[in-house]
């Protein structure tokens, strides 16, 4: 098996562990902590150690991991800074209400959701679904965090027939309330209730009365999977935004700084404006840097020192020109599956890359021997916002936006080029090893 692939393979099977944005981040943490990385609390004090790795978790959904030099390095870098990796745990999905059973004329029981995010809704439709997240509970510690995968095809959003419906086929509208909501289960005439509250707990293996809170979503059931005339694609749900996320992590996980702090942010809630305590819009990455400082007897003088040299590297997926669809690209920035890294600019700065963060991603991608290319709008066709220009509020370093070039984003199931994950860590090796 060729690198690529070999890496395409071990990033679908992160993502067929990932779930949810919590399975995201434990999934990051199994990694950090095969590699030797210690946690750290918020709420303790911190005693850091040259040459160490360590992260920070808040909300259940975000990690921040850094790796210090050693001790040389450590003496050394006080001018210097932090390389600084962001990607985030969420994907557009629905999310279930509270108490989310609904039982329809005493024979089926359907989930009341909303929308997560920005979602390509028909791409739900007719697939097998489950439910993943997590739940909290009361136990003798007080309250504590459960991870949940209902780990089976449970339930299917099922679509109106065309005879029913003759515009199915002409771009209709779908209501999230009346249309979207998933069939779960056949209760019988009669019916039988708290179907929903009996599955959780059984899925969390804790008592029902137990169960305080949730914060679960659908996902889709389907395995991602290399295909193509020569294996040149993947398939696969979540690629917005974990292809990313395990691109980063790797590449963090397997690279040792010499005089600058290596640092990984995993946010939570992009998908939504970033506006949470996990989020990007939060203090959360400023917090870790300057605790880390503090820790370390760094002066706060010094520290904005090392901020003012450091540099953040913006990770989340950029559209690929369209195959049915090229009209859609801007007429010079035409990024394709496999033609590497995608640098994104935007002139309302959306993407925060300017010219000097884009030639040292490009100095980097030459270093590493891949290929990059460049995304920007179409002047008529409106974009979104990223983690870039979110973090930077908080943490005012220089920084470039990039993705992975895919299709069909924010679908239940996307599509992007196999090459392109080991582009991007190859790349952002050699960025955390400068």
């Amino acid at each position: 098996m060729k690198d690529y692939q070999k890496c395409a393979k071990e990033m679908l099977d992160f993502i067929e562990k990932s779930p949810s944005s919590y399975h995201v981040a434990a999934n990051v943490v199994l990694l950090l902590e095969k590699r030797g990385y210690h946690r750290l609390e918020e709420r303790d004090s911190w005693e850091l150690t040259p040459g160490e790795g360590y992260y920070v978790m808040r909300g259940g959904s975000s990690v921040i991991a850094f790796r210090l030099p050693q001790e040389d390095g450590v003496k050394a870098f006080g001018p210097k800074g932090f390389h600084i990796t962001a990607a985030h745990s969420d994907s557009p999905a629905f999310k279930l209400k509270d108490a989310p059973e609904m039982t329809v004329e005493a024979h089926y029981v359907k989930l009341n959701t909303e929308k997560y995010g920005g979602m390509i809704l028909s791409t739900w439709m007719d697939r097998a679904l489950s439910v993943a997240g997590r739940v909290v509970v009361r136990d003798k510690e007080g309250l504590t965090g459960k991870l949940v995968n209902i780990d089976k095809d449970l339930c299917v959003i099922p679509s109106l027939a065309v005879h029913m419906e003759p515009k199915t086929n002409k771009g209709i509208e779908f209501n999230p309330q009346t249309d979207m909501l998933p069939l779960y289960a056949d209760c019988g005439q009669g019916g039988k209730k708290n179907m929903w509250k009996k599955r959780v707990a059984k899925a969390a293996g804790v008592k029902q009365e137990d169960i305080l809170g949730c914060d679960l979503f659908l996902y889709t059931r389907e395995k991602g999977r290399i295909l193509g005339e020569d294996g040149e694609f993947v398939l696969s749900p979540r690629l917005d935004d974990a292809q990313c996320v395990y691109a980063c992590t790797r590449a963090f996980a397997e690279s040792s700084p010499v005089d600058y702090v290596n640092v990984c942010a995993i946010f939570d809630n992009e998908e939504v404006g970033s506006g949470t305590r996990q989020g990007a819009n939060s203090t959360f990455l400023e917090d870790v840097l300057w605790r880390m400082g503090e820790s370390l007897g760094f002066s706060h003088g010094r520290i904005l020192q090392m901020v003012a040299d450091s540099f953040l590297i913006s990770a989340d997926n950029a559209h690929a020109v369209h195959p049915n669809h090229p009209e859609k690209a801007d007429p010079t920035n035409r990024p394709y599956l496999n033609g590497g890294i995608v640098i994104k600019y935007h002139g309302s700065q959306k993407y925060t890359t300017d010219a000097l963060s884009a030639a040292r991603l490009k100095v980097l991608c030459e270093k590493a021997g891949v290929p990059c290319q460049t995304y920007a709008n179409r002047s008529d066709i409106a974009g979104g916002s990223t983690l870039g220009n979110i973090s930077t509020a908080h943490v005012s370093v220089s920084s470039v936006d990039i993705g992975l070039p895919q299709l069909a984003m924010h679908s239940a199931v996307e599509t992007a080029g196999a090459r392109d994950t080991w582009y991007a860590v190859e790349m952002l090796k050699v960025f955390y090893r400068e």
